[in-house]
């Protein structure tokens, strides 16, 4: 009668169990959800990463060269479900819209910085698994070689020392294979975190910089509120008793934006 736990008995994960122990088990699972959490990672990025589109270049450069011509409203409609998809596309119609309606300053700077960080939140815990695994792998395979080591000392110990170099190497062969293991889980994985921590600080630049890009530029009417608190350059003076029509929309003074999300 054929055994039908053969194919059980002999498969990898058992040889892997025989090469180096239950560890080895641990650091295979560790491998596993690391390649998960990595592909979920890729996925989460190609859908919901922050990005600059040519449509949302676009909005950026019609708004510094018109404001007064950007409808944000018009800019969700244009955009169509993927572009909806895009959080930087809503932190820019977001606070154009803010904007627009004339609200403080600084409200509008905490509602950015609380939405761009929210916006790679969802980036941050994969992150964090890909970190762990890379620091606990070689750990974990260092812990497996100690083991083996002791489980070789401890047979050659039983025979009172008459234990042959086969049976030793055999031994010390088994319990450095956890070492080898831990350090083929780690070192990827370390990479990959490093990886993706310099695209998640690439995509903070790319929403600061978008974001700064948007709010220097203020309708002029919520500047009336500091109009007694500033002095208009007797340039300007000179500038509007000749004709000059002043922008409706300029530069916010002093650059109160320089840094948008902190």
């Amino acid at each position: 009668m054929t055994d039908l736990t053969l194919p059980l008995n002999t498969g990898p994960l058992t040889q892997l169990v025989d090469m180096g122990g239950p560890v080895m088990v641990v650091l295979v699972a560790l491998a596993v959800i690391g390649l998960v959490t990595f592909v979920y990672l890729m996925l989460l990025g190609a859908l919901y990463a922050p990005r600059m589109s040519g449509r949302l270049k676009k909005t950026v450069m019609d708004w510094q060269g018109n404001p007064a011509s950007v409808r944000p409203s018009e800019i969700r409609y244009q955009a169509g479900r993927l572009g909806r998809l895009n959080p930087l596309q809503r932190l820019v119609t977001d606070t154009i819209e803010s904007i627009h309606n004339g609200e403080d300053d600084r409200k509008i700077r905490e509602t950015a910085a609380r939405d761009a960080q929210h916006s790679l939140e969802p980036f941050e815990a994969p992150l964090k698994i890909i970190e762990v695994i890379a620091a606990l792998a070689p750990l974990l395979g260092l812990l497996g070689t100690v083991l083996g080591m002791m489980e070789a000392f401890s047979a050659m110990a039983a025979t009172e020392g008459r234990a042959n170099a086969t049976q030793l190497s055999g031994g010390i062969y088994e319990a450095l294979t956890t070492t080898a293991a831990g350090l083929v889980v780690a070192i990827p994985f370390a990479a990959l975190a490093a990886w993706i921590e310099f695209r998640l600080r690439r995509i903070h630049k790319t929403i600061n910089s978008t974001l700064v890009s948007i709010l220097h530029i203020v309708p002029e009417q919520t500047l009336d509120a500091d109009e007694a608190d500033y002095k208009v350059p007797e340039q300007q003076l000179h500038s509007e008793a000749a004709g000059d029509e002043p922008d409706r929309y300029t530069t916010a003074r002093g650059q109160r934006f320089a840094h948008a999300t902190g």
